[in-house]
């Protein structure tokens, strides 16, 4: 090889050495960083105010994450309301319960309107029926207020098949219900009082979250869905529209000003975050000095 390519090699090397130690330097800063602002309780450091979205989709489970971010909303200063956008079917109801417990904390220190988008109903009505205000799409799917629990009975199959099933169990009810033999009266008996005190639960959220009579809840309470439309008329949901027409009332009614930036909840702590980020901008330095036009080009001009 002549002298040009290996002044070309030398500074190829450098050049690696000194992207590796910038990024090594990068990191230890961005650590330091994160460990000061977990220190600090996660404070805020652009203090001009924002609307937090929490977008709430797909089967709502019980969120231990997503619950304890929410409870830091209520205690940051910047955010100056939340919107929450529901694109959901439902879920379980412990975790319909969670989440609603959570936004009805939230409620009490800040403005909370929930938008729905295409479909909102069960565990999903359940969630926004703690906001203050609640839009909907004209085609929204809504309601299907109630509780439903589902099992099959293939005992006929499993015996025809000469599968027989043994149960050791402490009390009568324990093995309801059981694939290997169908439902006995007093299970299910047992199993609708579940259905019917869960059923009761939901019922009343939504006769404190709405401020209607519970007669008149408990007649659109019987499993239905309901449009957007539909629903306002029945008085579940407050106006048809979306996010701009939240924004609009959050202006006129809370004094949260239309212009402030909308900034999705990111249940990671600040310094998983941080870290996350310089982890991403350290690969990319990295990636581009080893594999960057540079290298490529060096590549080209060694000898072949």
């Amino acid at each position: 090889m002549g002298l040009e390519t290996d002044l070309l090699i030398d500074r190829r090397r450098l050049k690696r050495r000194l992207a590796l130690w910038r990024g090594f330097a990068v990191l230890l800063v961005a650590g330091a960083a994160a460990l000061w602002l977990a220190r600090a309780g996660d404070i805020p450091l652009v203090g001009t105010g924002h609307v937090t979205r929490l977008t709430v989709a797909g089967f709502i489970s019980d969120d231990r994450k997503l619950h304890e971010a929410i409870d830091k909303l209520a205690k940051d200063a910047s955010v100056r309301a939340v919107l929450v956008a529901i694109d959901s079917p439902g879920g379980s109801v412990g975790g319909g319960e969670a989440l609603h417990a959570a936004l009805t904390r939230l409620r009490a220190a800040k403005p909370v309107v929930a938008v729905m988008r295409g479909t909102a109903a069960s565990a999903g009505y359940m969630t926004a029926v703690a906001a203050e205000r609640i839009y909907a799409r004209e085609s929204t799917l809504t309601g299907s207020i109630g509780v439903i629990l589902q099992t099959v009975d293939p005992s006929e199959l499993l015996a025809r098949l000469g599968v027989r099933g043994e149960a050791l169990v402490s009390g009568p009810l324990k093995d309801q219900p059981n694939p290997f033999h169908p439902l006995s009266p007093e299970g299910r008996a047992a199993l609708q009082g579940v259905i019917g005190d869960m059923y009761e639960q939901f019922v009343a959220k939504v006769v404190t979250g709405r401020g209607m009579p519970e007669d008149r809840v408990r007649a659109l309470a019987d499993g239905r869905v309901f449009t957007g439309r539909q629903a306002l008329a029945a008085g579940l949901v407050d106006a048809i529209g979306g996010e701009a027409e939240a924004r609009a009332w959050l202006a006129a009614e809370k004094q949260v000003p239309e212009a402030l930036p909308v900034e999705d909840l990111d249940i990671r702590g600040t310094a998983e975050r941080l870290l996350g980020a310089t982890f991403g901008s350290l690969a990319k330095t990295l990636i581009s000095e080893w594999l960057g036009v540079d290298g490529f080009g060096l590549l080209w001009q060694l000898p072949r």
